[in-house]
């Protein structure tokens, strides 16, 4: 059995500039424009979450609008509506997925028609039986489509009380129901093999194939990774995850890094991507949604960039420190800042609620923090017009 190597040092900077490369955050638009792009980023990064918070406008759309400067929002809906390349399901959170990787999702689909789904066991089978045969000989429909329901008290506080809505979403886990569409947060549900033109669902992956699959889509999006960053918000897929790990790294596919100021905590790297020359353009601004894969892991974004975010929506007010729902602000390799907005849609305006500078942008002074302050402007005005746009 070949000997594990020694870990190879590696600075934050370059950890930083590897995450950033593997992120298509140092490109001005990796992947073109229209919904060819959006289906190639979401294959690139692997998924893009969805938040129903729209003080600003929705991080799905926020996060595909950092990286596809062109970006409509009627790109992800014929990516996921017409074209199809792109589909729901939950990752550490609800995401846009690559339906190339259904597969991936199929075994947890069978799991919750097999078990349940904790947060949905008072669905009762009547209910279930009754939006099936709706959607079965009526097509795909909203939760409006189904007024017919006898309003229950809630089980928890992000529960429905309308039967119907709670057997949509077990539909949806058990993979039976997909969303075909959306309008906001209104979702359009229809059956799966419908949607898709299948006969029946893709064959699910194996446990080992599910491994390799988020190791895989960790290194092609983060450039440097960790089993916590891997398995985020995912810890029981940890040792399978690791057994695959250290299967690369005895091939010599993957080496061991040690990333400054991490101490114990493993992380590692394809040996090709440390001896990439990656060179950041400093003048690079990029507005970021808090839920941004560069910022949702808290640690890490702290680890590498020596920001610690706060995600303060939930925060009393006179305990916030940036705002209630601040977004960083990337120039160049540094978070410099961190700005709490509110998108005034009947006024056509871009509130600025506070400013905060952190990090390099903290400790500039004079002309040069006025240059910077120059220099986010000029993109707050372009994402002014995406906020206020179609």
């Amino acid at each position: 059995m070949a000997a594990i190597p020694a870990p190879i040092p590696l600075s934050k900077t370059t950890a930083r500039r590897l995450w950033l490369r593997a992120q298509r955050l140092d490109t001005e638009a990796p992947f073109g424009a229209g919904p060819q792009a959006v289906a190639a980023a979401i294959v690139h990064l692997g998924y893009v979450q969805i938040d129903t918070i729209n003080v600003i406008e929705r991080c799905h759309h926020h996060i595909l609008f950092s990286r596809i400067p062109a970006y409509r929002r009627a790109d992800l809906r014929q990516a996921q509506s017409s074209d199809k390349t792109v589909f729901e399901y939950w990752t550490h959170a609800l995401s846009y997925v690559p339906v190339q990787d259904f597969h991936f999702f199929v075994p947890a689909m069978r799991r919750y028609r097999r078990e349940g789904h904790r947060w949905l066991q008072t669905v009762k089978p009547e209910d279930s039986r009754k939006v099936m045969r709706l959607i079965r000989q009526g097509g795909a429909l909203t939760i409006r489509d189904i007024d017919d329901d006898e309003l229950r008290e809630k089980d928890h506080a992000w529960a429905s009380r309308k039967p119907s809505k709670r057997a949509l979403q077990l539909g949806f886990y058990e993979g039976v129901l997909t969303v075909s569409g959306r309008d906001g947060m209104l979702k359009t549900y229809d059956l799966t093999t419908r949607h898709f033109g299948w006969d029946r669902l893709p064959k699910g992956a194996t446990e080992r194939e599910i491994a390799a699959y988020l190791l895989d889509r960790g290194l092609r999006a983060q450039g440097v990774v960790s089993l916590d960053s891997l398995c985020h918000l995912n810890a029981p897929r940890k040792a399978d995850v690791r057994r695959v790990i250290d299967a690369r790294v005895r091939r010599g596919e993957l080496v061991p890094v040690a990333l400054e100021g991490a101490g114990r905590h493993e992380h590692w790297a394809m040996p090709a991507a440390l001896e990439e020359a990656i060179a950041i353009d400093p003048a690079r601004v990029h507005i970021l949604s808090p839920f941004d894969p560069l910022i949702i892991q808290r640690k890490r974004t702290q680890a590498i960039f020596d920001y610690d975010h706060r995600f303060e929506a939930y925060v009393p007010k006179d305990k916030r420190l940036f705002g209630y729902f601040a977004l960083p602000v990337l120039v160049g390799e540094e978070i410099v800042a961190a700005i709490d907005l509110k998108t005034d849609r009947q006024n056509g305006k871009l509130l600025m609620q506070k400013w905060s500078w952190v990090g390099q942008g903290k400790a500039a002074r004079g002309d040069h923090r006025k240059a910077l302050k120059r220099t986010i402007e000029d993109e707050l005005h372009r994402f002014q017009r995406f906020q206020l746009g179609d």
